[in-house]
């Protein structure tokens, strides 16, 4: 079971959470120009590497709030969590 921090709550179960994907991706910067091929790249592709990943939870039963989590996909550690807005 993993020990999430909520940027705002602090820490809880993951039961209290809803993964949310992968975090930053970017939007294409101009939409009506981009090709499918950009569109499908977006909205489809993912990254899935062994180690350090960025991921997107929300504390869907607690503040309902988004945040980011940096966590090790081989042994499940969570190295940090950080709002959205912060790099």
């Amino acid at each position: 079971m993993l020990m999430i921090n909520c940027p705002w709550c602090g820490f809880r179960d993951e039961t209290e959470f809803k993964y949310g994907g992968q975090a930053h991706i970017v939007r294409p910067s101009q939409p009506e120009l981009a090709s499918d091929k950009a569109w499908a790249d977006y909205l489809y592709m993912r990254k899935n590497e062994k180690g350090n990943h960025f991921e997107q939870w929300c504390h869907s039963s607690g503040c309902r709030r988004w945040f980011n989590v940096e966590r090790n996909t081989v042994t499940n550690e969570i190295t940090r969590s950080y709002k959205t807005d912060e790099k």
